[in-house]
């Protein structure tokens, strides 16, 4: 997905995807019922990257309905909002090289926070989620 980077919502958008640490994850349960989540994601201009435990309930909402949302937090008063709906996969295998760099480095200081070392949490977050924005709407 394209994010237009000329209207001053697709600038902050942007620049958001960047500077945000936490975003909120809802996946569908087998009930039908919404199942939103704190997680830590890597935007890599195209698509969300996402590391988790192999023994997650979103794991398997994801294989039993791959249609996602990912938000960030607003600003408090109800603005700036920013809300993607998409497709999710579970990718086999380890991201690209790069990829995870870029992702170690984005998190450090939570790693840190939760007493893990990037080798750490790479070896119990193993699986990568990557959803596919299809939609962007927010304000």
């Amino acid at each position: 997905m394209h994010i237009e980077t000329a209207s001053p919502f697709g600038r902050r958008v942007v620049q958001r995807l960047a500077e945000e640490r936490i975003g909120w994850l809802t996946t569908v349960d087998s009930h039908g019922r919404p199942q939103p989540r704190p997680v830590w994601f890597y935007w890599d201009g195209a698509s969300f990257l996402i590391y988790t435990r192999p023994d997650t309930a979103k794991i398997r909402h994801i294989a039993a309905n791959p249609q996602v949302a990912l938000h960030l937090d607003s600003d408090g008063l109800g603005g700036d909002i920013v809300v993607f709906t998409g497709r999710a996969e579970i990718i086999p295998g380890p991201p690209l090289p790069e990829v995870q760099a870029a992702y170690i480095e984005k998190y450090r200081s939570g790693f840190k926070r939760i007493n893990m070392t990037p080798e750490q949490f790479e070896s119990a977050y193993h699986v990568v989620i990557r959803i596919h924005p299809q939609q962007l709407r927010g304000h």
